[in-house]
């Protein structure tokens, strides 16, 4: 049986080759689901992304499954509780910005603005193959994005961070030329 050829990040760890093999730059055009991995994003700063793989399905029953009418009704007791959630990342700054994120992200809907089609739209509505051989840590696509996202009162959205979420969403296709997702992702 010939072994799969995936991105060398993901060969370290079960979980990260199935987060590879299933999700990771397949283009998501739900802007619900666009918004959570945006947050999700926000929570990996500074830590790897396998800690937040492992504490996901913690971080949906916390945020009550990134629904954004739900997230962006709570208030300091849901804080507080957040803040005692030994399952998720423990950052009252980072629990913050993910519910007034939920707020910002409905404010865009209730002005008739689709929030897939905004971000998408920036990206020429289509996935960016990158072709440069090497995996790059921002762009200047993604520096557009963060400043369009902080202009909309999000935090957590610097250009390293919005590029990692260019990655994981599709927007951008950066697997490696030999993985075996390249072209499916496109």
């Amino acid at each position: 049986m010939k072994e799969k050829h995936r991105c060398a990040w993901a060969e370290s760890d079960p979980l990260l080759m199935a987060y590879h093999d299933e999700e990771w730059g397949v283009p998501e055009y739900d802007g619900r689901a666009l918004w959570e991995m945006l947050m999700l994003e926000g929570f990996q700063a500074g830590l790897s992304w396998l800690t937040i793989l492992r504490k996901r399905e913690a971080f949906r029953e916390a945020f009550r499954n990134f629904n954004p009418e739900a997230v962006a009704k709570f208030g300091e007791k849901e804080i507080e509780r957040l803040l005692a959630n030994p399952g998720i990342i423990r950052s009252r700054a980072k629990i913050v910005a993910t519910i007034e994120g939920a707020r910002i992200y409905l404010a865009i809907q209730k002005s008739g603005e689709d929030f897939s089609k905004w971000v998408w739209g920036m990206a020429g509505d289509k996935p960016i193959l990158n072709t440069t051989g090497t995996v790059l840590a921002k762009t200047e696509l993604s520096e557009t994005m963060s400043a369009a996202l902080k202009k909309r009162g999000f935090k957590f959205v610097g250009p390293v961070i919005v590029y990692a979420w260019m990655q994981a969403t599709g927007i951008v296709n950066d697997h490696s030329q030999g993985c075996f997702r390249r072209r499916v992702s496109q």
